[in-house]
């Protein structure tokens, strides 16, 4: 409804937009479909299953149908998302993520459903996907070489129910502008974050603010409220592909590294790799290798 909303603001006609979603909740998706047909919308389609293992938006030729605009808050590190089923997905066109986090899978649908010319992607993400290492790694340094990623924002804790964890923003295009191409801009904006009694919040100056950042590249009123720089991909690679903050920016805090979730993700990436040794082994054996 925001997206409609500013359309109408802006006095344009909100009725070229058509709106699509998925959601695996049955309640959660038929308020979605009543709130769009309160607020008059008439050209939407809310389809009701699990995106992740069944994605509902599809071509009559069973493609994923694309879309300019791509937007989620996806529930954080979601356990048992269907890994399974993705070994020969191609929306894993960067590698399968771990069984007990689905942020990635996430992240490579809603980049496999964006339009291949004009396509951008805005994701909420919390810190952690900036830099956990394993599979997750390795997925985020494929999406960084392929020139996906267009910015990371930085928003700081406890702005969602359910979720006190610092959160931001990761956004990707297909297209990038040409100043912007082998670069990813890093935007922290924490300090625009007010404290609110039950959870923090973004006025309408601070969404100004960060929207200035992120189109002009510049801080709105100089007053170091929005912190940003534009940092090459060769620099990003020297850092092994993590993406946290504040690595980039003077004055972001950078988020602490969890030891038993590090070592984790540890374990994870030396048991694949035991696999993938094992599995070459045995296709040696079966050329007639002695391995």
């Amino acid at each position: 409804m925001e997206t409609i909303n500013t359309i109408r603001a802006r006095g344009e006609d909100h009725r070229t937009l058509r709106l699509y979603g998925q959601e695996v909740n049955l309640t959660t998706s038929a308020i979605a479909r009543m709130n769009l047909y309160l607020h008059e919308i008439e050209d939407f389609k809310i389809v009701r299953g699990d995106t992740l293992r069944a994605p509902g938006l599809r071509n009559p030729n069973g493609t994923l149908q694309k879309f300019d605009v791509v937007i989620a808050n996806p529930p954080f590190s979601l356990k048992n998302w269907g890994r399974d089923t993705w070994e020969s997905d191609p929306r894993a066109f960067c590698g399968v993520p771990p069984k007990d986090k689905g942020d990635y899978a996430f992240i490579q649908h809603m980049i496999a459903s964006m339009d291949e010319e004009r396509g951008r992607v805005g994701v909420v993400m919390p810190l952690g996907a900036l830099f956990r290492a394993g599979a997750e790694g390795s997925i985020r340094a494929c999406l960084v070489e392929k020139d996906l990623l267009e910015a990371v924002i930085g928003l700081g804790p406890n702005l969602f129910y359910g979720a006190s964890i610092p959160v931001c923003l990761m956004i990707f295009r297909k297209e990038k502008v040409e100043e912007r191409k082998n670069k990813v801009l890093f935007i922290d904006a924490t300090e625009r974050v007010k404290t609110g009694r039950a959870q923090n919040e973004l006025g309408d100056d601070d969404v100004d603010a960060i929207l200035k950042a992120f189109h002009e590249g510049v801080d709105l009123d100089g007053d170091g409220g929005v912190n940003l720089r534009l940092v090459d991909l060769s620099e990003i690679e020297a850092n092994g592909h993590d993406l946290n903050i504040g690595r980039y920016v003077a004055g972001a805090e950078s988020e602490a590294v969890d030891v038993t979730e590090a070592l984790a993700a540890w374990q994870e990436a030396r048991a694949e790799r035991l696999a993938a040794e094992e599995a070459m082994v045995e296709r040696l054996r079966a050329a007639g290798f002695d391995a």
